[in-house]
């Protein structure tokens, strides 16, 4: 008995340390699994972002342009439409309804709801309606921090996922975080968070939302496209009512206010449609500065950051300038267009850019993206050239046409031959001839750089060199493509006196946090002396008051100097002009193709009507006047010695006046005779002969005061007693009968 006992004890003892045995490996087991575990989650969350920075939650919030007065606003530029707005600008049925929707025991856990976890596995795993066991703050951060990893249903996800939850509560408040996740979600149609969702489909802001309105916006998050009350109204119907029950039950409101509102109909008021890529005005203008500040900056920060710009567009002189060219199209073929930049030469501001008819049917952008022939407009790079160089603008130059060169032939406007002029005549009648003599002597591939000095910048630099001098010679007739803006540019620097300034387009950036992140600061480098700058000036003025504008100046009287430009067979035409206040470049022709268009049409009278109204009222200011530059350039004395002695070969001057008679025959012998005319006006000439070495003219006095006119003669008075029949050769009978005396 004794024996049997005790093995009956060993057996019993032997399975009470195999049992300890069999637990403890089971614990080692376990432990070393759990440790396993542990370690692989661990490993997930290494590389949590930080949630201590509330920048990484400002996301795709617009960015706003506004013209120079800062109110205009030009453009909205987002990729989300967001407006972030606080607490006290939210309805509190916005606030409520969406936690008694989203996460009704939102303000007692700690980012994670263990209890909203257990019921929708239990509602999920016994057949009832698929449940998500999100928080608020979980959804927020699947939205903005886990935003790459939104589609991921891994544990790995949603484990990330809490303790960037729990993580941000610990540093937020819950109202905060609230009003993070409002100003964050998706309400569909294009619309992220709550204001911007209220004035979407109500044209309300979130303050203003009803107990309908707030329950329709808090049902469509859960899934944004099917519950767009503009595309599926009846499913967002039964969201909204949805969201009205978990109101109720969660003592949000009323039974009454409940059965009160479940009946109403989905009633919407939608905005307007958005302008189209959220520009609001002056398109050609805008989409430049967008194009700018996706350079400076970059596309994210642009489209999503949030940015407030401020430009240089002037709402008041842009609308003029828009009504202007307008006004202009309407007398030409509609397939005509036109291009007018403005710019202030002492800042560089553009102040107005027309880039054509409609941004909307041709986005291309005339002022800035064109390449058209400047003609003569590019004259001027020439004679700064020639100046700069010692070369006074009153040395004689050769203007007789044709200039024959080889593989080049050279005309002046209609074939006319000028003779021999000075320099600053031949600028003002807009010489061919003679600035393609001026240019032989300058240099073409000087004459480029000088306009790439001034502003000019989109030919390629290749066209003109040393080794291709027939073809560099014509880019003083305008041979190269430019755009009014450079143009525009370019001869404000003559207006600013030599000093030299980038165009600029945006003055200010500020971020999100209303940080100024740039500032324009004024940088104006020095490309022409005073002497030159105002030496040229001088000259481009007799463009306006005997060239080929004459007559086209301020209506105010204020000093303005310029150059016209027509390209061959008229297929472009120019005028770049400016005063110390305003430099303007405008242009016309056909925009997609070379037409050659109707003789009569040119820029004068736009450019008139546009500066004058521009500057209308204000101080008349003039141009800062400076001394001679060295005029040492042997070219000078060189020049005396040109004159053609041969008086058959003067320019024709019949019908000219008696002054630009003079000018044409500048350099010949010539003598003035004045003669009584009876149909040629005073100051004309009336005719032209050569006699020996000499030109003689003939200038009309106009009538001869003391002619004296011959008497007329008086009418004959009628016969009071006419004869019958009257004898149509008197003195001899009427009857056929010789009668004799």
């Amino acid at each position: 008995m004794k024996n049997r006992r005790k093995t009956r004890q060993k057996r019993t003892h032997g399975f009470s340390w195999g049992l300890l045995v069999a637990v403890l490996a089971v614990a080692v087991v376990a432990y070393g699994a759990t440790q396993g575990v542990l370690g692989v989650v661990n490993s997930w969350l290494e590389d949590l972002p930080s949630v201590e920075n509330s920048d990484v939650f400002n996301y795709a919030q617009k960015t706003r342009v506004y013209a120079n007065d800062q109110t205009t606003l030009l453009a909205e530029l987002y990729l989300e439409n967001r407006e972030p707005v606080t607490i006290d600008q939210v309805s509190p049925y916005v606030l409520k309804g969406t936690v008694a929707t989203e996460d009704e025991r939102y303000y007692e856990h700690n980012g994670v709801d263990p209890q909203g976890i257990a019921r929708a596995l239990y509602v999920n795993i016994t057949g009832g309606e698929l449940e998500g066991a999100s928080t608020i703050t979980q959804q927020f951060v699947r939205a903005t921090l886990l935003s790459d990893e939104a589609t991921d249903i891994s544990l790995k996800r949603k484990i990330r996922e809490a303790q960037l939850a729990i993580n941000l509560e610990e540093i937020y408040s819950k109202d905060e975080v609230l009003m993070m996740y409002l100003n964050t979600i998706n309400y569909g149609d294009g619309c992220y968070g709550i204001e911007a969702a209220a004035r979407n489909y109500f044209q309300k802001t979130a303050l203003d939302l009803s107990l309908i309105e707030a329950a329709t916006l808090i049902g469509i998050p859960q899934s944004p496209s099917f519950n767009n009350p503009k595309t599926n109204p009846d499913s967002c119907f039964d969201r909204r009512n949805h969201v009205l029950e978990r109101m109720l039950s969660n003592k949000v409101i009323t039974q009454e206010e409940y059965d009160a509102a479940v009946v109403v109909p989905l009633e919407l008021n939608p905005a307007p449609p958005e302008a189209p890529n959220g520009i609001h005005a002056f398109p050609f203008f805008t989409v430049y500065v967008r194009e700018q500040l996706v350079e400076q900056f970059s596309a994210g920060d642009v489209f999503k950051g949030g940015l407030t710009v401020y430009t240089t567009i002037d709402p008041e002189l842009q609308y003029m300038a828009e009504e202007v060219t307008a006004n202009q199209r309407e007398n030409m073929d509609e397939d005509i267009d036109i291009s007018l930049t403005a710019i202030d030469p002492t800042t560089g501001y553009i102040l107005v850019m027309v880039g054509g008819k409609d941004f909307y049917e041709d986005q291309f952008n005339l002022a800035t993206q064109a390449e058209r022939h400047a003609g003569s407009s590019f004259k001027p790079f020439t004679l700064v050239t020639a100046i700069e160089k010692g070369i006074n603008p009153s040395t004689k130059i050769d203007c007789s046409s044709p200039l024959n060169l080889p593989g080049w032939r050279v005309e002046n406007y209609g074939g006319g031959s000028y003779g021999i002029r000075t320099i600053q005549n031949a600028t003002a009648i807009s010489s061919n001839t003679g600035y393609v003599r001026l240019i032989q002597e300058v240099g073409s591939v000087d004459v480029y750089q000088t306009a790439r000095r001034m502003g000019i910048t989109s030919f390629d630099p290749t066209a003109v060199s040393a080794d291709e001098k027939t073809v560099g010679e014509a880019i003083t007739l305008g041979a190269y493509g430019v755009n009014t803006l450079e143009m525009a540019n370019a001869y404000a620097t003559l207006a600013a006196g030599g000093l030299k300034r980038d165009a600029v387009a945006i003055t200010t950036v500020i971020d999100h946090n209303g940080e100024v992140i740039y500032q324009h600061e004024d940088a104006p480098e020095r490309i022409l002396t005073p002497e030159v700058s105002y030496a040229t000036t001088r000259v481009l003025q007799t463009v306006f008051s005997e060239g080929t504008a004459a007559g086209s100046g301020l209506w105010s009287g204020q000093p303005c100097a310029g150059k016209t430009g027509t390209s061959e067979d008229w297929r472009d035409s120019w005028l770049c002009g400016y005063t110390p206040q305003l430099s303007c470049a405008v242009w016309i022709g056909y925009p997609n193709d070379e037409r050659t268009m109707p003789e009569w049409i040119n820029c004068n009278s736009t450019w008139q009507n546009f500066m004058s109204r521009a500057l209308d009222g204000r101080e008349i200011v003039n141009f800062e006047t400076a001394g001679d530059p060295p005029y040492k350039n042997p070219f000078n004395e060189k020049q005396k010695n040109l004159y053609d002695t041969d008086p058959s070969k003067a320019p024709k001057v019949v019908g000219m006046t008696l002054e630009e008679a003079m000018a044409a025959l500048e350099g010949y012998k010539y003598v003035m005779l004045e003669d009584y005319s009876e149909t040629v006006a005073a100051g004309k000439v009336i005719s032209q002969e050569v006699i020996e070495d000499k030109v003689v003219i003939h200038v009309s006095m106009g009538k001869d005061p003391n002619k004296v006119e011959p008497p007329k003669k008086p009418d004959p008075k009628p016969d009071p007693n006419p004869d019958p029949n009257p004898n149509p050769n008197p003195g001899s009978p009427d009857d056929g009968t010789i009668r004799l005396s």
